[in-house]
């Protein structure tokens, strides 16, 4: 028996999304926030836009500006994202970068992906050259992360990643 009727203003639009059936959440199954994915141009002004895209991100994830968190993924992210500009760098191609929270481990993990295949990160650190200008960059990753690594991207390319100890955060993700 019909007991109400539908206005078409009270339907969903066509392209919207169903509703959860009932007991199902409404964020993913982890209640982890979704991650930041997001393309720059390969330039340093790219690599400077990753590096502020990356602490507002984590600010809505609610770890403020002026955490330990920011700090690190903020060095990070801009070693990570000025190395893929300097040296992964392929003409007309830009650089993609990949923010993950896992509460539960206390991590945020870290990829840039550039589409230089050859050019991979050393498997060991570099040895430090006291008057050198450049080659701490890797250090400060490898000080600042729990682990760090690089893997192939298919079809071309390579995607360095590094995972950062974060604390509990203080807002809501």
């Amino acid at each position: 028996m019909l007991t109400e009727t539908t206005l078409p203003a009270d339907e969903p639009e066509p392209d919207a999304a169903p509703l959860p059936s009932e007991g199902e959440a409404l964020t993913d199954e982890h209640n982890e926030p979704p991650p930041l994915v997001a393309q720059f141009a390969s330039s340093p002004r790219g690599a400077r836009l990753a590096r502020q895209v990356a602490v507002r991100h984590l600010e809505e994830w609610g770890y403020p500006l002026a955490s330990d968190a920011s700090y690190a993924a903020a060095l990070v992210v801009a070693e990570l994202a000025a190395n893929a500009v300097r040296h992964g760098r392929v003409p007309g191609r830009d650089f993609g970068l990949r923010l993950d929270l896992d509460s539960a481990a206390g991590l945020v993990r870290v990829e840039v992906a550039d589409a230089a295949s050859a050019k991979r990160p050393p498997a060991a650190l570099p040895s430090l050259v006291p008057d050198g200008e450049s080659g701490r960059g890797l250090l400060l990753v490898d000080a600042l992360s729990e682990r760090w690594g690089s893997a192939p991207r298919h079809p071309v390319g390579k995607t360095v990643w590094a995972e950062i100890p974060v604390a509990a955060s203080t807002g809501s993700g």
